[in-house]
């Protein structure tokens, strides 16, 4: 399949946009935060906008970063899955966050929507969309789980009724901790190599899922934002927060690929880590606890809605 002249330039377009109205929701929900602007820009190699909120009411670090890179080979982490892209040019560009939360009962979130191209001389070009969103929570509430999935299920609805459990599924497997055997949360939308449709209608595709991510997560930071929590929540949170961190650095797609692309700025790579991190050597939650739901309810694969 092939893409017309400027539909490169609609996606970049929609990205830049998506990053600004992802901050400004966030700040409004934050209240007092601020997101801090850094551009960078890498010689023939491409450039981004980094977006960081730090110790704000709500988040206690965030960021939306847009990027839009270019290198004349893919990297390993693209050609150990997809071998025939190797020798390829590529320009990938993309709009990731991460929103960690200072109230250990509002969920860490992340969300993520990109466009690669792979192109070599006397060949077509090869293009997919990836990404999708998911939810980290330290305390979990069905309600807040509910709420996540049945907006993920109605961005997906008006494309067929197999895209939403079939990203359900796909999440699942994804953010799987394989070291852990544990999943790294509750789920939600996860898609890569996405050109099943032709390049518009994937770009609509995308476009609604990423215009659903605030609608997704909003509503559950404000029920929880405000509630009370005392030291052993938040040393909780921090012993979880390391499990997110051991993903990102071993199996994240996207960290490994700004890794081994080198033409990404490793602060904006690494912007997904957690600010507070702490490791305990071989904790296990009481029997009957708050923590131990956690792992005995919340992070079991199952159908939301």
């Amino acid at each position: 399949m092939m893409f017309k002249t400027g539909e490169v330039e609609a996606v970049r377009a929609f990205l830049l946009t998506l990053q600004e109205e992802i901050c400004s929701g966030l700040e409004a929900e934050d209240g007092t935060g601020k997101f801090i602007t850094d551009k960078w820009d890498r010689d023939r190699g491409g450039m981004g906008i980094s977006r960081v909120l730090s110790d704000g009411a709500v988040i206690e670090k965030g960021g939306v970063n847009f990027s839009h890179v270019f290198g004349t080979a893919m990297p390993a982490s693209a050609t150990a899955t997809r071998p025939e892209l190797a020798g390829r040019a590529f320009q990938a560009m993309g709009v990731s966050l991460v929103i960690h939360p200072k109230n250990p009962f509002v969920p860490t979130s992340h969300a993520n929507f990109r466009l690669f191209v792979a192109e070599k001389e006397g060949e077509t070009p090869v293009w997919w969309f990836g990404g999708g969103y998911d939810l980290t929570p330290y305390y979990g509430f069905d309600e807040d789980c509910v709420h996540w999935h049945e907006q993920a299920r109605l961005a997906c609805a008006d494309f067929g009724p197999d895209y939403y459990p079939r990203f359900k599924q796909q999440c699942d497997d994804y953010f799987h901790i394989k070291h852990r055997k544990e999943p790294r949360g509750v789920g939600g939308l996860f898609f890569d190599d996405f050109n099943e449709l032709d390049f518009a209608t994937s770009f609509d595709f995308v476009r609604t899922m990423a215009n659903s991510y605030l609608k997704a997560y909003l509503p559950i930071v404000n029920r929880r934002k405000t509630m009370e929590y005392s030291e052993r929540h938040k040393a909780f949170q921090e012993y979880r927060r390391g499990r997110y961190a051991e993903f990102n650095l071993v199996y994240d797609r996207g960290t490994l690929f700004g890794l081994q692309s080198g033409v990404g700025r490793i602060e904006s790579i690494l912007m997904s880590l957690p600010p507070v991190v702490r490791w305990i050597y071989d904790w296990h939650p009481e029997p009957g606890s708050e923590e131990e739901r956690l792992y005995s309810h919340f992070l079991q694969p199952r159908d939301w809605v």
